[in-house]
């Protein structure tokens, strides 16, 4: 029997035999499915389950999880723990005198400050009071944070290797100092997938028109894991998503045809009804899919024009003007609600090196109402309780000043050996201060918390166990928590 060389069957001469449609266009490079596609896949080749869908590589989680999603508003820079959320009365009591040696102990300084001929310690210019049941010690720089006092859990003794702000946010968001590995999203997405096909699992919001250091794409990016998990931005304007929306003289039923005809030639062909998968093109025309129903489900997100006055009036003023801060909380509640799994807001400006007093009362005004109306918000809507919310940054400050200590002014440097932040949410026991430092918030004195073990309490709390969910990547397993990590049982309900 014979066949003619047709538009969906070609003849291999070599085998004599009968070979698809798809394998002739991947094999000789020819063909309009060949010319419609040879300019996006330039990424490497995704496994098989990677391209599957919304489910991720672990199908059901290691065990059950607490919370289905995580909310996590990162304030780049190195946010003050003495102003924030470690009072410090000997600080006062000694303000002026020098740093002792037996508090630095010979330990690694920056170069800001590791010239200065005099450490003067510096006390908080600001108060702080006992807020809710459980008495957490709060300053008066959060007033809208304090009346969330029970709800919250504050971790005084984070701490981390890192004393420069670059390799700090990498390590805080990728679980290594060196760029490359992929981010907390990216994980959580590789092996859990998404609740709603329509949004992206992952989701970044910046915070408009803030100076400080830069952030970079890679700090959502997806490292070594394939490009689908990386963090999708949005930005404030009109186009949340950079080139989502159709190029002019293209509308959706065009689009919708171009999609309906790349899949069926994706899938035409072959012997005995076989079908021959190529998973890279799977995979970028499952991307193709997304971005066309991002293109209804992004825009409805977006629109806060179904939110009562009230809400507005809850996260501040600046929730009507897109990109901000204030604004960015409330379309992180809307996202929650649904079914993006990992959100991540970046608040850059926390690097008072001088002037912080005065620098900090900007930021919390910036931060603090929309902060604690993000988590009033989930809670009044049922979303807390499967919802960890985490707030901090990549360190802390030191409790001496850098640079002149003045009578109502004084800097801090980084300080990586202990910083505090807070956590809320499902599975967490709020109105808790867990972990201590010493008299000067110099060193950690209890129960040290480091960022692999913050990442695998997390982990943990979506059901993932931290050392299981690995991606082999240059002949080794990879993982968030690398080759460290224990959970914190301590602060878990």
């Amino acid at each position: 029997m014979t066949h003619d060389v047709s538009a969906s069957t070609a003849i291999d001469p070599t085998r004599g035999g009968e070979i698809s449609r798809q394998q002739f266009l991947q094999q000789f490079g020819m063909g309009l499915g060949a010319m419609a596609l040879a300019a996006n896949t330039n990424d490497l080749a995704e496994p098989a389950e990677a391209a599957s869908g919304s489910t991720g590589v672990l199908g059901p989680s290691h065990q059950p999880g607490k919370i289905k999603r995580v909310i996590y508003l990162f304030n780049s820079g190195g946010p003050s723990q003495i102003e924030l959320f470690d009072h410090k009365p000997e600080l006062k009591r000694l303000h002026g005198t020098e740093l002792p040696d037996s508090v630095r102990k010979g330990q690694r300084l920056t170069t800001m400050t590791g010239s200065q001929s005099s450490l003067p310690l510096a006390g908080s210019a600001f108060s702080f009071k006992r807020h809710g049941d459980g008495g957490n010690e709060i300053s008066e720089l959060t007033p809208h944070l304090a009346g969330l006092a029970d709800d919250i859990c504050i971790i005084r003794s984070m701490h981390t290797e890192a004393i420069n702000h670059g390799p700090g946010v990498t390590y805080m968001q990728t679980g290594s100092q060196f760029p490359g590995r992929p981010s907390i999203g990216a994980w959580l997405d590789y092996g859990l997938g998404t609740e709603n096909s329509d949004l992206p699992a992952f989701v970044v919001l910046v915070t408009k028109g803030k100076g400080g250091q830069p952030l970079l794409s890679r700090l959502w990016g997806s490292g070594f894991l394939p490009s689908r998990f990386q963090g999708v931005r949005f930005r404030s304007g009109k186009d949340p998503v950079l080139y989502l929306t159709n190029p002019n003289g293209l509308d959706a039923s065009a689009r919708r045809l171009m999609l309906n005809r790349l899949k069926e030639l994706q899938q035409a062909g072959g012997q005995s009804g076989q079908q021959v998968v190529d998973p890279l093109l799977e995979a970028r025309i499952a991307q193709y899919e997304l971005a066309y129903r991002m293109q209804r489900s992004i825009p409805e997100a977006t629109d806060f024009s179904d939110e009562p006055a009230h809400i507005f009036d809850e996260y501040g003023k600046d929730s009507k003007n897109p990109g901000t801060y204030a604004a960015n909380c409330l379309l992180a509640r809307r996202l929650a609600e649904r079914g993006v799994r990992f959100i991540q807001l970046f608040h850059p400006g926390w690097d008072q090196h001088g002037g912080l007093p005065g620098g900090i009362r900007n930021q919390c005004r910036e931060t603090d109402q929309a902060s604690a109306a993000l988590v009033k918000d989930l809670k009044r809507r049922g979303l807390l309780e499967d919802t960890l919310v985490i707030w901090g940054g990549e360190f802390g400050r030191t409790a001496y000043c850098q640079g002149q200590l003045a009578p109502n002014n004084y800097g801090r440097d980084h300080h990586p050996r202990c910083f505090s932040m807070w956590i809320a949410g499902g599975g967490i026991r709020g109105g808790t201060t867990y972990g201590q430092t010493d008299p000067f918030s110099y060193n950690i004195a209890e129960n040290p918390v480091h960022i692999h073990d913050l990442h695998a309490t997390m982990l943990h709390l979506m059901g993932i166990d931290h050392e299981r969910l690995t991606f082999k990547y240059q002949g080794r397993q990879f993982r968030l928590t690398d080759v460290h990590g224990k959970i914190v049982h301590e602060i878990l309900s």
